[in-house]
Parts: structure tokens; C-alpha cells; sequence
């Protein structure tokens, strides 16, 4: 019996004859026919690329084969191009609104308009008109906006630190300026602008304030101060303490203010006594009461115009 030899002594195995290129290029076209990469019709051999060719056809019109079409529309790009985005609808609005602002000094504009304008840097990514327009559902009125407590304004969609901060800024400004205005010339002659004042700064108070304009003897303001604060219908006022005031800062006459948060002007029974005793005792040190005005939503009474005084 003869004995196998060991396996480390087998021959290994032969490997395929090598075929001339011309022939292995035939074979692969042979299996790639097989697997349906390419077309099944015969064709002009002549014309099928050898196994060295650049894939890369100079004619760029060469229709894809439908096949190898749906292959490359399956294939992801190497880097996915974010698609392009328009910007915001209303940021080509903001650009008109400025525009329109800065050609009327905003008297072309309506009040959610204004609104809108004043949100614009507290809000910069969000479509204004809307949060102004229930801004002015919500209270009333632009004027009644900008006076509206903290606590109501958070409680309008967006309206955060930032708007709020906007209202204040543009509140305070407002009576900064209306103040300038009185300072910068006579009270009496510029009538219509104490009580501009006056409404500005106490016309939308949810309770009520008592208001001294202190004057010098040209009837120039020397200085507005609030005297007293109290509830929604009451204000305690010392005559005392008003004349001691006026004294103290050299006063020769006085305007009294104060606001009725119900929003009717008439003077009550309180209000006409308190007035009178303040123009008596007042009188007595030389100082002149010119008027009491009572401010409210609604508009203003002027005692000195009634006949009360």
C-alpha cells in the first residue's frame, strides 16, 4: 500500500492560463453582459472601451445608458447643498416702514404701524404687525400701550424684557420732550403744551397722582413734581406741606394737576373745597394758584375755565 504524501507536499494549484488582452477583455464584457451592466444588443466591438480607457467621455451630449441613469440618481451627492432660502416676507416691509417713517416724520403712519416700528430691534426676527395690531386690541389705544403696566404687556405673545424696555425708552423720552417744551418758554403762553404735558404723564396712571408745576415770576417751570399718589378714586393732599414746597424752591405760582383713572374730568365736591383752601392760604404768602387741571382718558377740565377758582 502506498502511503499519501503529507499534505505540505501537494503541488498547489495551477493557476488560470493567462489570456492575451484582447481575449480577458472579451471574458468581462461576457459577465458584465451576465449581471445586465451592459447592453445584451450586439454592438460594434471595435467601439467597447479596453480595460485601460479613461472612463471619461469627451463628448459630454452622450445620452446615459436609462439603467446606469437610475444607478446615479440612487447615489447620494459626496456634499448636500443646503437649498436656498428667501428671506422673511416682512423684512422687505421693515425697509418701506423706515423709509415712510423717515419722509413724514411718522404722521403718515397709523398707530400699530409706530408700533411695529418701535418692536422692530426688540423683536428682529419676527413679523411685527400682528404683536402691534393686538397691542392695540388688547388696551385701546397707542398712548394706552405705552402706559400699560409691565405686568399686562407680558401677558401679549413676544412681548418679553426687551420690548418692555422699548415702551420705557420711548415713554420717557416722550416726557423728557414734553418737559423741554414748557421749560423753553412762558406756562401761559404755551397753554396747550402744559396740558400735553400733563396728559403725557399722568393721563393713563392706573391711580390717582396729585401734580405741583412750581413757577418763577416769568411763568417759567422751576420744577414738576408729584406730590402725593394714592388709590384709584383718592388722593390725600396737605395744603401745608403744598406751600411749604413752593416756598422752599422760590416759587411765585403754582399749576395743580391731578388724574381721575375713572376717565371723567369733573371736579368733585372734595376736589373744589381742597382747591379753594390751597389758593387761600397760598394767596396769603404771596404765591399765585393760576389753575387746577384735572387730567383723564377722556379729556381734561380746567377749573380756572369753570369758573372755580
Amino acid at each position: 500500500m502506498t502511503d499519501k504524501p503529507p499534505e505540505s507536499e501537494k503541488s498547489p494549484p495551477k493557476a488560470p492560463p493567462e489570456l492575451p488582452d484582447k481575449e480577458a477583455e472579451q471574458v468581462v464584457h461576457a459577465q458584465a453582459r451576465k449581471l445586465g451592466l451592459l447592453p445584451r444588443k450586439d454592438h460594434d466591438s471595435t467601439n467597447d472601451p479596453s480595460l485601460f480607457d479613461d472612463f471619461t467621455s469627451p463628448n459630454n451630449d452622450l445620452a446615459i445608458e436609462p439603467k446606469m441613469q437610475d444607478i446615479a440618481s440612487g447615489v447620494p451627492p459626496l456634499v448636500a447643498k443646503k437649498p436656498k432660502t428667501s428671506s422673511p416676507h416682512y423684512h422687505g416691509h421693515r425697509e418701506r416702514l423706515k423709509q415712510r417713517l423717515l419722509e413724514s416724520d411718522g404722521e403718515a403712519l397709523a398707530d400699530y404701524e409706530l408700533l411695529e416700528a418701535i418692536l422692530f430691534n426688540a423683536l428682529p426676527r419676527r413679523d411685527t404687525k400682528p404683536i402691534a395690531k393686538e397691542l392695540l386690541q388688547r388696551f385701546g389705544s397707542f398712548a394706552e400701550v405705552l402706559n400699560a403696566s409691565e405686568g399686562e404687556l407680558r401677558k401679549i405673545k413676544w412681548i418679553k424684557d426687551g420690548a418692555i424696555g422699548e415702551f420705557a425708552l420711548i415713554k420717557a423720552a416722550t416726557r423728557r420732550l414734553l418737559k423741554t417744551a414748557v421749560i423753553e418758554r412762558p406756562i401761559l403762553t404755551s397753554w396747550a403744551k402744559v396740558l400735553d404735558h400733563c396728559r403725557a404723564a399722568m393721563a393713563f396712571e392706573p391711580r390717582e397722582q396729585f401734580r405741583i408745576l412750581f413757577l418763577d415770576k416769568r411763568n417759567r417751570l422751576i420744577l414738576d413734581e408729584v406730590q402725593q399718589t394714592g388709590t384709584i378714586d383718592h388722593t390725600p393732599v396737605y395744603v401745608r406741606e403744598i406751600c411749604r414746597r413752593a416756598l422752599e424752591v422760590n416759587a411765585t405760582a403754582l399749576i395743580l394737576a391731578h388724574n381721575h383713572p375713572s376717565g371723567d374730568p369733573t371736579p368733585s365736591r372734595g376736589d373744589i373745597e381742597m382747591t379753594r383752601e390751597i389758593v387761600k392760604v397760598a394767596k396769603g404768602l404771596g404765591i399765585s394758584v393760576h389753575d387746577h387741571i384735572i387730567i383723564a382718558k377722556e379729556g381734561h377740565a380746567s377749573f380756572k375755565g369753570l369758573g372755580l377758582i
